[in-house]
């Protein structure tokens, strides 16, 4: 079913819409005329239903299963329709109809979507158990337990309150009533769109009570489970009710470009179908007019409408290869717009979708004409989505075997089985209906890949931490930071379409998620794990050094302090390594020999840079006649020179040992600090002095002097460091240049 050509996308007909969508060939093998549902309650009653015959009503819809599946078997359906129909004998919907008519309505939009037989069978029943004497034993003993299940779900959504007061723990029902097969969910939707088609005869406050759901949640999942010929036509259908006035609006100007004589669409069209013919590419060239939600968004954001802007062009060819043929075709040939150009056929959305998307601009009027690029089983799946898979008891292919926790499911995309997961997480009904809500609204998904070459989706604005817990779950807890790009990242920055990320996870099995985590969190599945976690251990996960007065508690260095490169100790945070009282800048015992130009001159080694061999080195000469020897690339000697400090010549004499001062940059985790000198022991470094500044966005810095007993053993100690999990970078201390 073609969800903006071939369906009726409105509550009332607009045949002008869909002119010039096909050849008129064309028109006439897909075309089929909307059924009148009326006709079809009277013939359930009034029509032949003799044995081995079947009912009028049912043909229509095996007409329509069978375009799909040649060779189905039809008796279970031929079956389920006489159970319906006796069932449902005598009952009238509130439009005056038979009340047959809605399950055949339902069925019959199934059957154009492709559904198999056991989803249509459970379709004719799925309200035979909620209204009739008919019991779920019954048909399970008659139908077999697939169609029980299916019927039994459907059933349970059917007793769903949509009031506003119980939609949290309503929807938490319906997943749960979805289970492990979504064929139950697509009943619902199919269901809701016959449901809305007949709205009409309610009242004003019920119709938009019941759109504002249907907008809200229904049509979101229909857009998740990848069903757009039932996600365009109900959009269309809410936006009738819920803006009437820009549905008139926008019905007129659908009539107005229809009544055009020329038309840039077919135009188009015909230059493409010329273009694939002369290049000997096999494709079908279709006009896809725009339903009228979409025209409605185009509008506000182009302002006026050009003949081009009522639709898109749909190419439709055999094979995944000649998707890249035909748009090589369309872009040598013409004009084409490079920034409209988008790949999900290499990188399919999460909803199943794949397809080309590219734009070529008309020489004659300079107007943008869009081009979808698809097979043909990529716009059943387009159309279907979920529904065009086929039945999930059947053993799915090869190459559809899952990978890391993805179900095997063929009909249950990735998005539905977190959503199940997120509400078997969620603490409480209003939890999980809060993140439900959020996430339903993001209608923009990038991809990110993993170093294995894997992509993740995730919603537009998501975060280093969302990545972590799409890819780890509540493994993630352990995350200490992110390279995104090649580059060190915090956990809170955010990720962009295409961005290749490696999340870096620490060793210790007590990691915890910190409490700020939470502001940087998009997803469901990262608040709801995050917030489990927090619940089950309150008073953790709160940073240390979350106050700022700490981080800038540090007393400023004096000018003194300056030009012989001393800085205070930075103040510590409560859970630091305690600091050790040894003055990094005096000289002890077997401080590296040092040879100064200056008689009876007094060596001091600066704290700043803490040289030691074989760095290059250079001397000034400060208060009561000692030499202070920094290395050369050290920031404080420019500030020597400048202030007209004459340096001293000093080089290093035969002693290998010294002191050093690092600078260690980590990621915050517990046991760090204990991990890391523990790995400075093992190299044989003393620690003279450590200090441990407060956090500051899950970063800490570290700085410690050590002594070595041998200088050139400094490489390996630095090495043994970065090693240390969540450790990012260590480095030679060295002061900042300043302008004192």
């Amino acid at each position: 079913m073609n969800a903006e050509a071939a369906k009726p996308a409105s509550p009332g007909p607009v045949t002008p819409a869909t002119a010039g969508a096909t050849t008129p060939t064309a028109a006439r093998r897909k075309a089929r005329p909307r059924l009148d549902l009326r006709r079809l309650g009277r013939a359930a009653l009034l029509g032949n239903t003799t044995r081995g015959r079947l009912p009028d009503a049912i043909g229509h819809v095996v007409e329509a299963h069978r375009a799909h599946h040649p060779d189905a078997a039809i008796d279970a359906l031929r079956r389920a329709y006489l159970l319906a129909e006796s069932s449902h004998r005598g009952q009238m919907r509130k439009s005056g109809e038979p009340y047959i008519t809605h399950p055949l309505a339902v069925t019959l939009i199934l059957a154009e979507l492709g559904a198999e037989t056991t989803t249509l069978t459970a379709s004719l029943l799925h309200d035979t158990v909620e209204d009739t004497d008919v019991t779920l034993d019954q048909v399970g003993k008659e139908f077999g337990e697939e169609v029980r299940y299916l019927v039994d779900g459907v059933t349970k959504l059917e007793k769903v309150d949509y009031g506003a007061a119980a939609e949290p723990e309503t929807f938490r029902k319906m997943l749960v009533a979805t289970g492990n097969d979504v064929r139950v969910m697509s009943i619902k939707l199919a269901d809701r769109l016959h449901n809305m088609r007949t709205l009409g005869v309610m009242r004003q406050e019920k119709q938009e009570r019941i759109a504002k759901v249907t907008r809200d949640v229904l049509i979101p999942l229909a857009e998740r489970l990848g069903v757009q010929a039932l996600k365009t036509e109900l959009e269309d259908l809410v936006f009738a009710v819920l803006h009437p006035e820009e549905y008139r609006h926008t019905k007129e100007r659908i009539a107005e470009n229809a009544a055009r004589e020329d038309d840039p669409l077919a135009r188009t069209a015909d230059e493409v179908r010329a273009v694939l013919r002369e290049a000997d590419i096999p494709a079908e060239v279709l006009i896809r007019p725009r339903h009228f939600v979409s025209l409605h968004r185009t509008a506000r954001k182009r302002g006026r409408l050009g003949g081009a802007d009522f639709g898109r062009l749909l190419v439709l060819v055999n094979e995944d290869a000649d998707c890249y043929a035909v748009l090589g075709e369309l872009h040598t040939c013409m004009t084409p717009v490079v920034s409209e150009f988008k790949d999900f056929i290499a990188v399919p959305k999460f909803n199943l979708y794949q397809s080309l998307h590219t734009a070529v601009a008309r020489e004659s009027d300079g107007q943008v004409v869009e081009v979808l690029i698809r097979t043909h089983q990529m716009h059943k799946v387009a159309e279907a989505g979920v529904v065009a898979l086929g039945n999930p008891y059947t053993a799915p292919p090869e190459e559809q075997a899952a990978g890391d926790g993805e179900r095997v499911d063929p009909t249950r995309p990735g998005w539905l089985s977190r959503l199940l997961d997120w509400q078997r997480a969620a603490p409480d009904p209003d939890t999980f209906w809060s993140t439900l809500r959020e996430d339903l609204a993001q209608d923009r998904e990038i991809t990110v890949f993993r170093p294995d070459g894997r992509s993740l989706g995730l919603p537009e604005g998501a975060t280093c931490v969302d990545a972590a817990y799409a890819q780890y779950g509540e493994d993630a807890h352990a995350c200490i930071g992110a390279r995104v790009n090649g580059r060190l990242a915090t956990l809170s920055t955010v990720l962009r379409d295409g961005d290749a990320v490696q999340l870096l996870m620490g060793q210790d099995p007590a990691s915890e998620p910190s409490r700020e985590w939470l502001e940087h969190a998009h997803t469901p599945a990262a608040r709801i794990a995050i917030q489990r976690w927090l619940t089950a251990h309150p008073g953790h996960g709160d940073d240390a050094g979350d106050d700022e007065a700490g981080r800038r508690g540090a007393d400023r260095p004096t000018e003194e302090d300056r030009a012989e490169g001393r800085e205070p100790a930075v103040r510590r945070s409560a859970d630091t390594l305690p600091e050790l009282t040894s003055d990094a800048a005096s000289d002890g015992p077997d401080a590296p020999a040092v040879l100064v130009d200056l008689p009876d001159a007094t060596v001091r080694l600066a704290g700043c840079c803490t040289p030691v061999p074989p760095d290059e080195v250079t001397g000034f000469a400060v208060r009561g006649g000692v030499v202070t020897v920094h290395r050369a690339e050290c920031a404080v000697v420019a500030r020597m020179k400048s202030g007209g400090r004459a340096e001293v010549g000093v080089r290093w004499g035969d002693t290998a040992g010294g002191r050093v001062t690092l600078l260690a940059e980590s990621f915050v985790r517990p046991h760090l600090l204990a991990d890391l000198t523990e790995a400075m022991a093992q190299e044989g470094a003393e620690i003279v002095s450590a200090t441990v500044e407060p956090p500051d966005r899950q970063r800490v810095r570290h700085t410690y002097t050590v002594r070595l007993p041998d200088a050139a053993h400094l490489p390996a100690l630095m090495r043994a460091m970065r090693n240390v999990a969540g450790v990012y970078d260590v480095s030679r201390a060295q002061p900042q240049a300043t302008g004192g």
